[in-house]
C-alpha cells in the first residue's frame, strides 16, 4: 500500500513538501550527489537487495516478532501490542539502517564510517556494521550522554570504534552532530558519513527512512496475521524520528490506522526542559536542511533536555515536519516521569525492559489503553533498556 507513497515522497531535489533538501558547503555538494546517484543506482540492484536480505535474515535476527501484552492490555484496557525491535540486533532498530549506509559505503569504496549518537545505539549500531564489513568507525558523542549512556560507550569500544567526547555547548546530541559532521567535511573522500536518523541534507533522510521500511513491513502483515485487521493506533517515540519513520510508513495509507509520534515535554515546557519540536517548534533550518525547530530568540537552535538522550534534539526528520502539516500524523508528548513510570511498568508487568526513548511510546500507549478500551495499538519498541538501567536506578530509584 505505501509504495506509492515512498515514490512520491521526497521529490528530486529532496523535499518533504516545505522541508528538507540540502544546504552544505559547495565543497560537500558534489559529495552528497555522488552519494544520492550510488544509492539510486545500487539500493535497486539484485546483488545490493540480495546481500541485504541476507545480512537482515542471517545476522539481524529479522523479521523481528509482534507481541501481544496480556498482563498490560488486561490492566489498562485495549489490546497493546509491541513490534520488538528490541531484539533486533545490537538491541534497537539501529542496526537496520546501519547495515544498509555500511553496505553502500562498501559499494562506494569508501574506507570510514563517521557518525554521532545520542542514547549510543546507533552509535553501537554502527560499530556492528563497521565490524561486519571491516571499516574504521568514529563515534562522535557529547559528554554529557556518555556519562548517562556508559555501556554503549563501552559496546562501542569492545567492537572496535573511536569514540569522541564532544565537550562544546550542552555536550548532548545536537553538538555531537555539529562535531561529527565538521570531522565528515575533514575526510569526505574516504568516509561516509552515516546518520543515525531521517534528519540531515538529502539523501539522508530518504536513505534512512527506505532502510527502515522493513520494520513497517514486517509489522503491518505480522499485526494482520495476528489479528485479521489492521491496528487502530501505531505509536512510535520522535526525537529525530527514524523509528517512527519506519513504522509509519507501513500504515501510511491506512486510513482506518491513526498514527501517533510521540515526543519529550521532559520536566516542563519551559525553555531548555523538553524536547517536544513538533509541539512548540516552527519551520526553520538545523544542519543542512528544513524542519520544524525549537528555537531561541534570535532564531538559532534552543537548548533541548530529554531523560531519554536519544530525543533530546532540537530539530526532526523533514518527512515528519511535512506529516504534521498534512495531519497524516498527531504529535503528542510524554514527561520524564511517565516516561520513567512506563520502563517500570513494562518491565514488571510483561518481562520486558524497554530503552527509555521506546518507554515514551510505550507510557503513550497505556494512556490511550485507559481511553480507548475497545481498540489495539501498536506500539515500535524501538531499543531495549540494558543501557539505561543504571541511570535510571541511581536518578530514580526503584519503585516502591
Amino acid at each position: 500500500m505505501s509504495e506509492n507513497y515512498l515514490k512520491k515522497y521526497p521529490n528530486e531535489e529532496g523535499y518533504f513538501g516545505a522541508y528538507g533538501g540540502a544546504f552544505l558547503p559547495p565543497h560537500l555538494e558534489q559529495e552528497m550527489k555522488r552519494i544520492t546517484d550510488a544509492y539510486y543506482a545500487i539500493s535497486k540492484s539484485h546483488s545490493f537487495i540480495s546481500e541485504l536480505r541476507s545480512i537482515r535474515k542471517h545476522y539481524q535476527g529479522r523479521p523481528t516478532p509482534v507481541y501481544f501484552c496480556n498482563r498490560l492490555s488486561e490492566k489498562y484496557g485495549g489490546r497493546i501490542y509491541l513490534k520488538r525491535e528490541d531484539l533486533n540486533h545490537s538491541g534497537a532498530h539501529k542496526l537496520n539502517h546501519c547495515m544498509g549506509e555500511a553496505l553502500l559505503a562498501k559499494y562506494m569504496g569508501k574506507k570510514k564510517l563517521i557518525a554521532e549518537t545520542g542514547a549510543g545505539q546507533h552509535g553501537v549500531a554502527l560499530a556492528t556494521a563497521a565490524a561486519y564489513f571491516g571499516l574504521e568507525c568514529e563515534i562522535h558523542m557529547g559528554e554529557v550522554d556518555m556519562a548517562k549512556e556508559h555501556p554503549n560507550v563501552v559496546r562501542m569500544e569492545i567492537l572496535g570504534a573511536k569514540v569522541i567526547p564532544v565537550t562544546h555547548g550542552l555536550k548532548t546530541l545536537k553538538e555531537a552532530v555539529d562535531s561529527a559532521f565538521d570531522a565528515y567535511v575533514n575526510d569526505s573522500e574516504n568516509s561516509l558519513y552515516c546518520i543515525g536518523s531521517v534528519v540531515g541534507p538529502h539523501p539522508f533522510p530518504m536513505m534512512v527512512r527506505d532502510f527502515q521500511h522493513v520494520v513497517g513491513v514486517e509489522a503491518r502483515e505480522q499485526f494482520a496475521e495476528m489479528t485479521g485487521e489492521l491496528p487502530d493506533n501505531v505509536v512510535a517515540c520522535v526525537g529525530g524520528g527514524s523509528n517512527a519513520m519506519g513504522l509509519f510508513s507501513g500504515f501510511i495509507e491506512d486510513e482506518e490506522c491513526k498514527l501517533y509520534g510521540v515526543e519529550p515535554s521532559g520536566k516542563s515546557f519551559k525553555p531548555g526542559e523538553h524536547a517536544a519540536t513538533m509541539t512548540l517548534g516552527k519551520p526553520g533550518m538545523i544542519h543542512g536542511f528544513k524542519c520544524y525547530v525549537l528555537q531561541d530568540d534570535e532564531g538559532n537552535p534552543a537548548p533541548v533536555y530529554s531523560v531519554a538522550s536519544g530525543l533530546d534534539y532540537p530539530g526532526v526528520g523533514p518527512e515528519h515536519s511535512m506529516l504534521k502539516d498534512m495531519k497524516k500524523v498527531e504529535y503528542v508528548t510524554i514527561s520524564d516521569q511517565e516516561a520513567i513510570d512506563a520502563f517500570y511498568e513494562l518491565s514488571r508487568m510483561e518481562g520486558i525492559i524497554p530503552a527509555l526513548e521506546s518507554a515514551h511510546a510505550v507510557a503513550y500507549a497505556l494512556k490511550m489503553a485507559k481511553e480507548h478500551k475497545r481498540e489495539s495499538i501498536l506500539v515500535n519498541l524501538s531499543g531495549r533498556g540494558d543501557k539505561d538501567i543504571d541511570f535510571v536506578v541511581d536518578k530514580f530509584g526503584l519503585p516502591k
